[in-house]
């Protein structure tokens, strides 16, 4: 049976490491990844359809998943928006696939952002979850640049099953996020 590496890495050094490190007597206290959200919005996808349908396509080759269009909720004028019109795309990894695209990301993925200074630790919501953006998409190796008419950022949101924003900088640190260094 196959295991990604990174899971391997969480059961065999993230475990032990974060139970020693919080005091906890049992390994269900010790929080895990639940799953990785990615989330791209396409503001110009109104006036011209096509954009969505490429940004789902680069998504689905990214995530290695099926990616679907997210649709608008109301209708606004101002923006030229009508109701259940294609404004972005989504995409929820979780298991397998979710370890091989966050294993992807660190390695490959980070590396080649363009003077990168580290991962920002300001992205927790309070409750165990982490939200980080990037802002091009050809970062990641499956994208051919020759092939890209337009960059897009993401969204990608880490879920834990931490109870806090201290408890989910650990798990994500020692899962090698590279967080910027603090002073």
């Amino acid at each position: 049976m196959y295991v990604p590496s990174l899971k391997k890495k969480y059961d065999d050094e993230v475990i032990p490491a974060l139970k020693e490190k919080f005091g906890w007597s049992n390994v269900m206290q010790v929080p895990k990844l639940e799953k990785i959200c990615l989330n791209q919005g396409v503001g110009r996808g109104v006036a011209d359809k096509k954009l969505v349908d490429t940004a789902v396509a680069e998504m689905t080759l990214i995530a290695g998943q099926q990616a679907i269009p997210t649709m608008s909720r109301k209708a606004i004028s101002n923006f030229k928006l009508r109701e259940d019109m294609a404004i972005g795309c989504k995409v929820t990894l979780r298991s397998e696939r979710m370890y091989e695209f966050l294993d992807r990301l660190v390695s490959i993925a980070l590396p080649r952002v363009r003077d990168f200074q580290g991962v920002s630790d300001k992205g927790f919501d309070g409750r165990g979850n982490y939200t980080m953006g990037i802002t091009e998409q050809i970062i990641f190796p499956e994208i051919d640049i020759d092939k890209v008419n337009n960059i897009n950022g993401m969204d990608i949101t880490f879920v834990t099953s931490a109870q806090n924003d201290v408890e989910c900088l650990e798990l994500l640190k020692e899962l090698g996020i590279p967080f910027k260094n603090q002073k």
